[in-house]
């Protein structure tokens, strides 16, 4: 598998991620070394995941995992601390209490000393910014966390963060180097205003659900396959958001695409976001080792250049002012 640099620093990924989300869940322990195995031996690097994904399963699984499957050098390993609100002296979000005690937490949970990556979950408004970069700082510099990223921040915020850790580093302020987003052919809100202030800070994308949340897979073309996510209580309002007619013709365009290649829809789909300008690495979220024995086999696969223009025409965000200026 080819690494690339995840943003302007030293630290090298694999150009596909490993994520997490139903770990202890949705997938089991035995089934989650296996799939993590697999990714390993084909060369990957990087594994995503959270305090909040099944409070704290998926960490707690993780942790059971390494050493025992892969050894912990061998993966760059990210968590991510939710900006959850709560009761309490220290207001829960991203307050520098909270974010700290959520990083023992992790920490705890995966039975590491430090984390590769730390990301912050989510924008707290109600929550000074200086405070929650200062948390991260300390982090750093206590040697529990290496690199510093956030998720799913708009735009302004991510540029707002960047710029305000800019203006204090090398004086103490940590470089935000990632930003995980929401990015696939059915979800391209991001190339308005994050695709942009990423590139100009030097943060490198991290997509999560570049498979539109299993939509562009072509699964649910015809019905709601019963061991799908679709098909679950608790996920299925998460697949739906998708299932509209413009995603009905992206699919048809990404399975026709695919068809002509002679690959899977899914190889088709993930291949188109991992080669987006700006984006290091996609995250996908296999539940089994076949899921992502066909996710890895995107890995092989370059997409001719009328197939991707062909499938950049049928997926194109709207875009107007500002983002695109009069006479543009």
């Amino acid at each position: 598998m080819e690494h690339r640099q995840l943003g302007h620093s030293g630290l090298r990924v694999s150009r596909l991620a490993l994520g997490t989300m139903g770990w202890g869940e949705e997938t089991d322990t035995e089934t989650a070394a296996e799939v993590l195995a697999a990714f390993t031996d084909a060369g990957g690097t990087l594994v995503d995941t959270a305090d909040v994904y099944g409070d704290g399963a998926a960490e707690t699984t993780l942790g059971e995992l390494l050493d025992k499957v892969v050894p912990r050098d061998q993966v760059v390993l990210a968590t991510k601390a939710v900006a959850r609100r709560q009761d309490g002296p220290f207001g829960g979000g991203a307050s520098r209490g909270a974010l700290l005690a959520a990083l023992d937490g992790s920490l705890s949970r995966l039975g590491v000393d430090h984390v590769d990556l730390w990301q912050l979950h989510a924008w707290d408004e109600h929550t000074p910014l200086p405070e929650t970069l200062a948390a991260v700082d300390h982090a750093v510099a206590s040697g529990r966390v290496r690199y510093a990223g956030l998720s799913n921040y708009s735009g302004w915020q991510l540029a707002t963060a960047a710029t305000t850790q800019r203006h204090r580093y090398p004086f103490g302020g940590t470089p935000v180097i990632s930003a995980q987003v929401e990015y696939s052919l059915v979800e391209r809100g991001v190339e308005r205003e994050v695709v942009p202030a990423a590139e100009h800070h030097g943060i490198g994308l991290l997509a999560w659900a570049p498979l539109g949340r299993g939509v562009l897979t072509g699964k649910y073309r015809h019905a709601t396959p019963a061991d799908s996510r679709g098909a679950s209580e608790k996920m299925a309002n998460y697949v739906e958001h998708h299932r509209t007619d413009r995603t009905t013709r992206i699919v048809q365009a990404v399975s026709t695409a695919a068809e002509g290649l002679g690959v899977s829809p899914l190889e088709v789909a993930l291949a188109w976001v991992r080669d987006r300008p700006g984006v290091t690495a996609p995250v996908v979220g296999a539940r089994t080792r076949h899921q992502l024995t066909t996710s890895l086999n995107a890995e092989k696969l370059d997409l001719p250049l009328a197939i991707r223009g062909a499938l950049d025409d049928v997926s194109s965000p709207t875009l107007g002012y500002p983002e695109r200026h009069p006479g543009r």
